[in-house]
Order: C-alpha cells, then structure tokens, then sequence
C-alpha cells in the first residue's frame, strides 16, 4: 500500500503531515511527502523517517523576502505552482493507491487532478473549518477580489468565493488538465475539496457545525508526539526563575509590525514576567542583555509549553493546539493569513486565553491581553480544555484512509 501527502504551505501545515504519516506507516503503508524545500521540512520529515519530494520553490524565501508577494501577482505563483504539482506530484503518485492533498487550494487542484488522471483514491484535508464551504461562516476574501460589503448571506458568498477560485486558478489549471486528457473544470474549488472533506481539527478547538451542504468527516488534529528534549541553556533559564511568557510567531514575517518583539518583551516585562522569544521566520531578537529574557530557535513546543505562563503567537492551527493541549493560557495576534482571527477568537470564546485587536501590537494592548490570560480563571479554563482535547486524530485518518483505499480495489478473484 502506497500513499503520497501533498502539501504547499508554512511549518504549521507540513507538521501534521508528519503525525499522519507516521501512523499510516505504521499500519503497514509505504508514505511518501510532497511539500516546499525548506529546509526545515526537510529535517522535520528525516527526523521521523519519511522521504521528502521537494516540489516549487522554498517558501520561507517566498514570504520572508524584501518585497512581500503582492495580490497582482497570484495568478502567476498559482500557475507556478500548479506547474509544479503537474510535473513533481504527477512523478511521485505514480504507483500509488492513494492521494491526499492539504494546504494553497492550487497546489491542492494540481494535485487532485494528478489523483484524478492515475485514477486512485483521493482525499481533500482542512486543517481549520473557516476553509470549507458552510452556512455558518463566510469565506475569507481572495487576494485582490475583496467580498460585497452588503451581502449578507454566506452560501451567496461562497458562490462568489468559487467564482474568484476559478479566476485566479482556472486558467493554468485548466490548461495543464487538457495536456493530459482531463475535461474542463468549471468550478475547481469545490472539484477539489469533494463532497466530503476531511477536517483535522479537534471537536473542541474547532468544531465544525451542522447542518451543512457538505458531508465534512472531521476526524480530529493530527498530532505526532515530539519526543527531541529542550536544550540545556533552555532547561538553565527555566529553572532559574518562575515559568516564562513565550512569543512567537512561527512562518510570519511581521513586515506591518517591524518591532513586535521589542513591544512583546516589554509589556512581559511590565506584567512582572520573563520572556522567551521564537526567533522564527520574522527573526525576533532580544532587545538587550538582561537575563531575564532568552532567544530559541526550532524547538520542542510540546515539551516547552507546559513550562511557561502564557504563549503569545499568531493563531497558527498547530500553535494553538499544542498551546491547548499544554494547558497554557494563550494571547492570539492574528496576522493576515485565513484562519488566524478565527482561532483568536475560539481561544477568546473558550476562555483559554485573550484574542487582541488586530495584527500590530503596542505595549498597552498586548498588556491588556496579557492580564485577561495570566488570571487564575484563565489557567484553570485552559486546563480543563486540555483534558478534552483529543490526540487520536492521526490515527482515526490513517485507518479511515487504508479502509477506504481497500474498499476501492476490486477483488481478487478466486
């Protein structure tokens, strides 16, 4: 049994593809990974033992550079992109029983149509239900085709989210599904996500709500279990005083927030608190050499956030549920990418911690934030969610998937 994992997307969409992978080799199959050359993912997928076929450019370089990617030019990476999945993903599926895609909704197009040309079994993943269709939410806006202002009902909006899908991909996809025999999409969105989507995310976090027009199989987050220890400098600054304030925030480049990790250290430093600071993909720096503040690189977060008083992040899917299932209360500065607001404003409606007000914060709001989640009600909040969270989700898609592709194969005859 073959399986290929395709993706194009941050560190926070390639790590539950690990967690997936392992538990499907587990069960015997052979897994492979398709996703961007960082190297970073790279040395994710050797530390667990899973191939890495490295498909379009880097994306660290694509999104830390000194000109951010600007909306005119999405339909030009988009037909990169899909070029990509064509050629690569085309490669690496052959002899494959099955396919499933997460990540940019081109990448995601040019790999279902590579599923769709070696006819094997194929599976569209979320992690985050804001993504998928629904009469309970609208779609975040496309780059450059902004929503009506005065429509009001969201499965009209998601009408027009097809529509802005089809004119900043359809072209490129289409074309390269020609060169291959396949027919003409007229609606490649909802093509690719099918009419039963998989969403790993957890019940609790991020529940998805019925009814709905689509049947979404929500099978729980895809969680591997970190077992790489902290450094001995880390475990030193942890145990030489009470449990820090973590900030971090992972794959975003903070280019409208220049100072973020100044304005973080110092309103942690006016709750009374140490910090410890991601450098991550914005290179966050100490802002002087006090000891009560420490820099880290790629870390063990489920080992380090158990430790700390509170994780200051962006509102990555990955980021807040490992923040969740420590226990630890959050602080969400959701920047611009899709899914960011909504889990602010879940970690907000669960009580686990306080959503701030926007993408750029100041010393006074990112205080104000940081009382609401260092309260006592806060930690016990944060606590008790923890228990609720489940750990199974990778396992629960690895069996669903192998059963699906066994359902798909013809039978032996006798």
């Amino acid at each position: 049994m073959r399986v290929l994992l395709s993706t194009y997307d941050s560190r926070g969409g390639v790590e539950p593809l690990l967690a997936f992978a392992v538990q499907l080799r587990a069960l015997g199959a052979e897994v492979r990974v398709c996703a961007p050359p960082d190297e970073e993912f790279a040395e994710r997928l050797a530390d667990v033992g899973v191939p890495l076929v490295p498909v379009g450019r880097p994306l660290r370089e694509l999104v830390t550079g000194a000109t951010p990617p600007s909306a005119a030019g999405v339909p030009q990476r988009a037909a990169e992109l899909i070029a990509a999945q064509f050629d690569t993903v085309g490669a690496a599926a052959e002899g494959c029983d099955a396919l499933v895609a997460t990540g940019l909704l081109p990448a995601a197009a040019g790999a279902q149509s590579v599923a769709e040309k070696l006819g094997i079994h194929f599976v569209y993943a979320s992690y985050q239900p804001v993504t998928l269709p629904s009469p309970h939410h609208p779609p975040h806006p496309r780059p450059g085709r902004p929503l009506p202002p005065q429509v009001t009902d969201n499965r009209v909006l998601w009408d027009l989210d097809a529509e802005s899908a089809n004119a900043l991909f359809g072209e490129a996809l289409n074309t390269h599904r020609a060169s291959i025999g396949l027919p003409r999409l007229d609606n490649l969105r909802d093509h690719v996500f099918t009419d039963h989507p998989w969403l790993a995310t957890d019940p609790t976090l991020g529940p998805w709500q019925e009814p709905a027009d689509l049947e979404v199989v929500q099978t729980g987050a895809w969680i591997l279990p970190d077992e790489r220890p902290l450094p001995e400098e880390l475990e030193a600054f942890l145990d030489a005083g009470p449990p820090p304030i973590y900030v971090g925030f992972g794959s975003m480049p903070m280019h409208a927030s220049n100072d973020v990790g100044q304005v973080a250290i110092e309103a942690i430093r006016a709750q009374g608190h140490r910090a410890l600071v991601s450098r991550g993909w914005a290179d966050l720096a100490l802002i002087d050499d006090r000891d009560d503040c420490v820099a880290v690189g790629e870390i063990n977060h489920q080992a380090l956030f158990g430790r700390v008083a509170a994780v200051v992040h962006h509102g990555g899917a990955g980021t807040t549920t490992t923040a969740s299932l420590a226990g630890a209360p959050q602080i969400v500065v959701p920047q611009q990418a899709v899914d960011q607001t909504y889990w602010a404003g879940r970690v907000a409606d669960l009580g686990i911690g306080a959503a701030h007000d926007g993408p750029t914060p100041t010393i006074e709001s990112l205080s104000a934030a940081l009382e609401t989640a260092l309260t006592a009600e806060t930690r016990a909040r944060a606590v008790a969610v923890a228990r609720a969270i489940r750990t199974d989700g990778a396992s629960v898609a690895a069996t669903r998937l192998l059963d699906a592709i066994h359902r798909d194969k013809p039978p032996v005859p006798a």
